[in-house]
């Protein structure tokens, strides 16, 4: 996981930059023709960072993890990320990736294959779900308009 722990710390170093030259205003407009905003979308992506690291970590305790997907739209609605500073997000956002990484490059090869089911979906492994994670970052990092350049994890 070491490649992909690299991709991650990669992707996060090169958004940072170009998230902090996005001013206030702009983080608020819509970006998603569901009306997210950017401002939306990486509050989305802490999300999805707290919710796999917690995800990571039962599964490296267990044989199996199996948990109900979260509701990312109820999330956001609750959340109001409209009302927090945009460089507090980036903060938050790039610090608990990296941090991600760090987590991501422990899991060892032998619990690769332990099987994650998020709820309704069916099982994959830990090592698809950590995979996963890293696409689903990239995918929203091009819809913000911050699409890093491919990694070998990733091309």
């Amino acid at each position: 996981m070491k490649e992909l722990s690299d991709a991650l710390r990669k992707a996060i170093d090169y958004a940072e930059p170009k998230l902090r030259a996005v001013s206030d205003a702009e983080s608020l407009n819509p970006a998603l023709p569901s009306g997210w905003s950017r401002r939306d979308l990486l509050a989305h992506l802490i999300d999805s960072a707290a919710n796999n690291h917690v995800r990571f970590l039962a599964a490296l305790l267990n044989s199996e993890l199996e948990m109900n997907r979260y509701n990312q739209d109820g999330n956001i609605k609750i959340q109001t990320p409209h009302e927090v500073a945009w460089p507090l997000l980036i903060d938050l956002f790039t610090t608990y990736n990296r941090y991600l990484a760090h987590v991501v490059a422990q899991i060892p090869p032998g619990k690769y294959e332990v099987s994650c089911r998020i709820i309704p979906y069916e099982p994959v492994t830990l090592e698809y779900l950590a995979n996963d994670y890293l696409t689903h970052l990239l995918h929203h990092l091009a819809q913000i308009g911050i699409a890093p350049p491919k990694t070998a994890a990733h091309a």
